[in-house]
């Protein structure tokens, strides 16, 4: 049928096993005198951390650990998804908050929980997205109430509108 090739369970398990290398710029995890970033990139000092993707698995026991905190999530985040060096939460606790925020930064990219500009202009853009924000506009409808419709619902809200702005409403 069309020469369609689907891609395995085992397949689509495979990625949760990669590995990724990133260079954490010096002036992240250098100690002593404070570095500034653009001396850092010219001596071209960098090391590397190796992060694995985060799993289903492992953002249930995140949340359910961390529940609202922000700064239990992000050290769970780490604590999980660093592969080398392995690291304990006593030790994720000790880092720097820049070098926090990079590695979570990064471990959300590669288990696809970030998006894109591009992404999120494509987003902002597309037809659904900007049917919820005329419907929100006209109507004053909070996120949630638009959301809550059914596609029928905003089709028929969007025609009715059509209709007013065209003077062929009934």
């Amino acid at each position: 049928m069309g020469g369609a090739v689907y891609i395995t369970p085992e397949e689509l398990m495979a990625g949760g096993h990669a590995a990724y290398d990133v260079d954490v710029p010096a002036y992240l995890w250098q100690q002593g005198d404070v570095v500034d970033e653009a001396a850092a990139g010219r001596v071209g000092s960098s090391a590397k951390v190796r992060l694995r993707p985060l799993t289903v698995k492992d953002i249930q026991i995140i949340a359910k650990a961390a529940r609202d905190d922000e700064v239990l999530t992000s050290m769970l985040m780490i604590q999980r998804a660093m592969v080398e060096p392995a690291v304990k939460q006593a030790q994720v606790a000790e880092l720097p908050s820049g070098l926090v925020a990079f590695l979570v930064e990064r471990i959300n990219r590669i288990s696809g929980l970030t998006t894109t500009d591009d992404q999120l202009l494509a987003l902002r853009d597309s037809p659904l997205v900007q049917a919820f924000f005329v419907l929100a506009r006209e109507f004053s409808w909070t996120p949630e109430q638009v959301r809550a419709l059914t596609v029928g619902q905003i089709l028929g809200y969007l025609e009715m509108l059509n209709a007013r702005k065209t003077g062929t409403a009934k």
